[in-house]
């Protein structure tokens, strides 16, 4: 079974957050938060800096974690665990900037296209927009079907 440590940012302004259409490879076709697998010999941070110059052209120059969430889901055919940190920015370097990998756009909190995300955003990132710190759990089936999920919100992570 294969283990992959990721980072996920959501960049926030006023009533609005960044999601950005993922163009190409793992999550095509689905809007999300900007982010990626840490590469070896790389903090969680710099793996979050550097996904975010990669994909969209931004520098955030400071982050909060709000969300800690593990994934047992399938990749590829494979079982994988996913264990992705998830961050919030509200001040960066840099306009958001579509590149050959993610298409970025602003919505407003009460406008997100669920229907076109990840199955599991629903249940979890509402409560982040509330300011609340999210602990969660999710298992996948190869379909991507949520097949079971606990979720608490905690005081610090």
């Amino acid at each position: 079974m294969k283990r992959k440590t990721l980072t996920l940012l959501f960049l926030r302004r006023d009533d609005e957050i960044l999601l950005a259409m993922k163009k190409e490879g793992f999550g095509a076709g689905r809007w999300n938060g900007v982010g990626g697998k840490v590469e070896e010999g790389e903090s969680i941070e710099e793996a979050l800096v550097r996904e975010s110059q990669e994909e969209i052209t931004v520098t955030p120059l400071s982050h909060e974690k709000v969300a800690d969430i593990r994934f047992d889901e399938y990749l590829k055919g494979e079982r994988t665990l996913m264990h992705v940190h998830v961050f919030t920015a509200s001040d960066w370097t840099g306009e958001p900037t579509e590149t050959d990998e993610m298409a970025p756009k602003w919505f407003k909190i009460d406008d997100i296209p669920y229907a076109t995300m990840w199955p599991d955003d629903p249940y979890w990132l509402p409560l982040v927009l509330q300011g609340k710190k999210v602990s969660a759990d999710f298992q996948l089936n190869e379909k991507d079907d949520i097949i079971s999920h606990t979720i608490k919100t905690v005081e610090k992570l």
